[in-house]
């Protein structure tokens, strides 16, 4: 029988190192399971563990369920699991990229509550943007602040802002790719 190198020695994985592993696996997909369709539709996953995880939302035994999930986690081995990490922690609200992009709403918002030429810019860049809606909502949230009514529209004018950046970005998304967003 052949010695192993102190090199093969700290290669080898323990049996401990690899339950470990496959429970923090069965753990990601025990998150994937729980987070709202609508979300999962937009993380990359192979076909056979998103058809995986719509059987285990649709089973109701405890058995099955913790069955399912052993096999979620055994697919999950196969899956660089990182990117689902980050789209975990983007629906989740976690990522510095998406709190990051919530601050650069805010400060837009901001920026268009103080001065309506800022509608100018959002039309130039976001040329699906309804103008007049924004202006609409900027009006009432301001109405809102005089009157000292909660602030409905200032939340609704973040939402649409919200809504005009990703329909931008999907946009781009679509042109990078060669397609048009039309196309649809």
């Amino acid at each position: 029988m052949r010695r192993l190198t102190e090199e093969e020695r700290a290669q080898r994985v323990s049996k401990t190192q690899r339950k470990h592993a496959m429970h923090d696996l069965q753990e990601l997909g025990q998150k994937l399971a729980e987070i709202p369709e609508e979300r999962l539709q937009r993380v990359a996953m192979p076909e056979a563990l998103r058809e995986a995880l719509a059987d285990f939302r649709r089973m109701t035994k405890h058995e099955a369920r913790r069955r399912q999930m052993q096999y979620i986690g055994r697919l999950m081995r196969g899956v660089d699991p990182e990117p689902i990490r980050e789209a975990l922690a983007a629906a989740e609200g976690r990522s510095a990229r998406e709190t990051a992009r919530q601050h650069r709403l805010e400060r837009l918002r901001a920026e268009l509550i103080e001065s309506e030429e800022t509608l100018a810019r959002i039309a130039a860049d976001y040329p699906g943007a309804d103008v007049q809606r924004l202006r609409q909502l900027r009006r009432s949230a301001l109405l809102e602040h005089e009157q000292g009514k909660p602030p409905r529209a200032f939340r609704e004018l973040f939402r649409v802002l919200r809504q005009i950046e990703t329909a931008g970005a999907d946009e781009t998304d679509a042109g990078a790719n060669g397609e048009s967003a039309l196309d649809d």
